[in-house]
């Protein structure tokens, strides 16, 4: 075997150095994260120092999974330890650069053909880590990189080239009859930014192949990633890779050397969990920036024909349709918008009056039936579904109106969740049947299915076979029926929604308010690892009360929302039409809204 190489240069100090993530990243954060100044901007703490480490608390939610994620990387390393035995060495703990020269030693020994732990050498603006690399063997003497994860990156179906979990090799993949592969383009980015580092430092495989591990930790699933399609059309991972990594790395070290900011904000999607979000918040409200109510390609593309503002949006009268865009505008931003410009003007109106929501129709459509039955589901991660609560309402059919949960309280994964949503699918069947003997009409609802449908056919294939667990037929039956109501897109189809369209963003509106002012997701899941007492302490039955209430506070918000949208009280809240702008003198309130507008139900809580 070749020797090892040095590894290219030794970083400056100072130098800018990034890892994989940057890729699927958006462009502001990455200027903000090296901006020495972004310590000091509004909305930032108050700590001196580059923009890494003036970040706000860490969401427990967000902590959550990163200490899951380790806690899963851990017993995989256990488990190639094992499978591997000799042939497998890990990297030690440390500092980074002791990782580096540890990792390059074992390289360097020919009878070793996989490294866990592996930290590769910086170089060309790189930075990264591999959970194993395997040797290419034979007349190759580079190596492949493997990374674990803790999501799921395969599907059921055929296709997926996997090898198995003792022999993570390209020479021991085969095609999957049982398993096709699920697109997580941060997942193929980072394994090219890992080829990429080990090609620079003279350790690349010739052929471009990346391992990766998943949640369910059976086999490896492999990719070529200079051949299978990337995330941008009619190029290789390795391509899209590239072409965003030297964008993010310009960005980075614009940023770092003070030299004009390559990326400027612009509320996007990735926004909502941001934590430099409050910088750039402040800095949009002051400019009253369009991307505040129109975002992605729209933005854009509203900037380009020199409409700026939200004032500049609210101002436009939709009938004479878009300005011509600038001189010096590029003709893709000054294109069309995908957004219907009339919705684009309500939305700007209606963040401008602080009106939570805007009528698109003249009233709301929501099928409701005389036996009615609200669910929500809550579950941990990708760990399992702990509690399903329903809210039984509508004509009496012999069951107690009102809230119910069925829950295990046996940390997930379990199989006692076989036995709670068992008895949640017998009792919701038990529901339906009374309906049909009595010649009512049933209906069921959610609000965005999506969840729900995720553990319902999760839970069938899980617990295939334990009492009580019906045939998936039978389930997807239900799911495609219309007694399974989705209430988001009902809420999509009626309303505009400047200020989000979550259930707590909008049941507000419907007169409705959480008990719990620190309702939310991320936080239901802190609330059950203390109450099942999965971080070590004893379990907290006030958390196992917190949660109840939580789930029964969403499903009670679910009804509300849905009765107050098929009742005469939702025509208070104005329609598009009914805003309009204020032509008053500049620096003035520019819009002003129907009697009917002022009276709408303002966010709570």
């Amino acid at each position: 075997m070749s020797s090892i190489p040095d590894g290219g240069s030794v970083p400056a100090p100072g130098a800018v150095l990034l890892d994989a993530a940057v890729t699927t990243r958006c462009r502001r954060r990455v200027h903000l994260e090296h901006d020495p100044a972004a310590g000091r901007a509004v909305g930032a703490t108050g700590v001196e120092g580059a923009g890494q480490i003036v970040l706000p608390e860490p969401d427990p939610g967000v902590e959550m999974r990163v200490a899951d994620a380790a806690e899963h990387r851990a017993q995989l390393a256990a488990r190639f330890a094992a499978d591997l035995v000799d042939a497998y060495r890990r990297v030690p703990d440390g500092r980074r650069s002791e990782r580096v020269e540890a990792t390059r030693a074992l390289l360097a020994d020919p009878a070793v053909r996989a490294v866990g732990a592996a930290e590769l050498p910086p170089d060309e603006g790189r930075r990264g880590h591999a959970e194993l690399l395997v040797r290419a063997g034979g007349d190759d003497a580079g190596w492949y990189p493997v990374i674990v994860v803790r999501h799921r990156v395969t599907d059921p179906g055929t296709g997926a080239l996997t090898s198995p979990l003792d022999r993570p090799h390209p020479s021991s993949l085969t095609v999957d009859p049982d398993r096709k592969p699920r697109a997580v383009s941060r997942d193929v980015l980072r394994l090219a930014h890992l080829h990429r580092m080990l090609a620079a430092a003279g350790l690349g495989a010739r052929r471009a192949w990346g391992g990766v591990v998943g949640l369910d930790a059976d086999c490896v699933v492999w990719t070529d990633l200079a051949a299978g399609p990337g995330q941008e059309a009619g190029r290789s991972p390795l391509d899209t890779y590239d072409r965003r990594f030297a964008d993010r790395l310009a960005v980075a070290t614009a940023a770092r050397t003070g030299g004009p900011a390559l990326a400027e904000p612009s509320r996007i999607t990735e926004c909502r969990r941001c934590p430099w979000w409050p910088v750039c918040e402040s800095e949009l409200r002051r400019a009253d920036d369009v991307s505040l109510v129109v975002r992605g390609e729209d933005a854009l593309r509203l900037r380009g024909r020199g409409i700026t503002t939200v004032r500049s949006l609210a101002a436009l009268d939709p009938r004479q349709g878009l300005p011509a865009p600038t001189e010096d505008g590029d003709e893709q931003v000054g294109g069309e918008l995908t957004a219907d410009l009339r919705e684009a003007v309500a939305l700007a109106r209606a963040w401008r009056a602080d009106v939570p929501l805007v009528r698109r129709v003249r009233r709301p459509e929501v099928p409701r039936g005389a036996v009615e039955v609200d669910v929500d589901m809550e579950s941990l991660g990708e760990d399992g579904a702990y509690l399903w609560g329903v809210l039984l309402s509508g004509v009496d059919v012999g069951l107690d109106h009102g809230y119910r949960g069925f829950v295990t309280w046996d940390p997930v994964p379990t199989r006692d969740e076989a036995r709670s949503f068992a008895a949640f699918w017998a009792w919701l069947t038990d529901v339906r049947r009374r309906a049909a003997e009595r010649g009512l009409s049933f209906r069921s609802y959610c609000y965005n299915e999506q969840a729900e449908n995720r553990w319902l056919r999760g839970s069938v294939e899980r617990f295939a076979g334990e009492p009580g667990i019906p045939a998936a037929a039978e389930v997807e039956a239900f799911i495609a029926s219309d007694e399974w109501i989705d209430l988001f897109p009902a809420v999509s189809t009626s309303f505009l929604c400047p200020h989000g369209k979550g259930l707590k963003r909008v049941a507000p509106s419907a007169g409705f308010g959480w008990r719990d002012p620190e309702a939310g997701g991320e936080n239901s899941m802190r609330w059950y690892r203390r109450a099942v007492g999965l971080d070590g302490e004893p379990p907290e039955p006030a958390m196992r009360d917190r949660l109840l209430i939580y789930n029964e506070d969403d499903v009670r918000a679910t009804h509300a929302l849905r009765t107050w949208m098929t009742s005469d009280a939702v025509l208070a809240v104005p329609h598009l039409d009914d805003l309009r702008p204020d032509p008053g003198e500049p620096g003035a309130p520019q819009d002003r809204v129907s009697a009917a507008a002022c009276a709408a139900p303002r966010p709570c809580g």
